[in-house]
């Protein structure tokens, strides 16, 4: 492949995995437009109600915070969990007064690392992230780790075999087959259910986990 294009392939994919700097910024909110179908299907499935705390792992553009919030009204909180700092900064000043009254808390970690205590979550949503990670069965330990006995993680996914007619996800991108994904959910106890989401540019998958027994 020409070296320009395999340049600018691999800035595309880094910055969809960690949107940084000036063009992170234009990567957010192009994350927010083109994951919107996504999102909104995975807080649905989610069933977020007023009182729960819940949670968006690698939040990106915030889209996901502001659904969230909009469902638990005033009397729940919602965690957002960012590996980007510029994204966490950007999310601190569009979300301020959350902050403020403490209905929302923004803290930098990642997918195998959560800052949270165990057993803290009502309802998680993580959406177009487990591509960039390489420890699958870690980030699915961690997720189930943060769940209360009856809450309801949500991983949504892009279709991948969609995903890999894309140029730039031989960069940096792993791409998993859903059953592969659901297999290690069930692994560290979880029991899944999945549905798709059918909307452009691309069919997504929701992976809709709760604490088995």
């Amino acid at each position: 492949m020409n070296p320009i294009v395999t340049r600018l392939m691999s800035t595309v994919a880094g910055q969809l995995g960690h949107p940084h700097g000036r063009l992170g910024k234009l990567v957010a909110r192009m994350l927010n437009r083109g994951n919107h179908p996504l999102i909104e299907a995975a807080v649905t499935a989610a069933e977020v109600t007023p009182t729960d705390a819940a949670a968006d792992i690698g939040f990106g553009g915030g889209l996901g915070l502001t659904l969230l919030l909009g469902r638990v009204g005033t009397t729940g909180t919602v965690t957002g969990v960012e590996l980007s700092a510029d994204m966490l900064t950007r999310a601190r000043r569009e979300y301020a007064a959350d902050v403020s009254s403490n209905r929302l808390r923004l803290v930098e970690g990642s997918l195998t690392g959560l800052p949270l205590a165990d057993d803290s979550l009502d309802a998680v949503i993580t959406c177009n992230t487990i591509y960039f990670v390489p420890e699958l069965d870690a980030a699915c330990a961690e997720l189930a780790r943060v769940l209360k006995s009856k809450g309801r993680l949500v991983i949504g996914i892009g279709d991948p075999d969609a995903m890999a007619k894309m140029p730039f996800t031989p960069y940096g991108f792993t791409l998993r087959p859903v059953a592969e994904v659901r297999a290690a959910l069930e692994r560290v106890g979880l029991t899944v259910d999945q549905r798709e989401v059918t909307s452009r540019p691309m069919t997504g998958h929701l992976l809709i986990a709760r604490p088995t027994g």
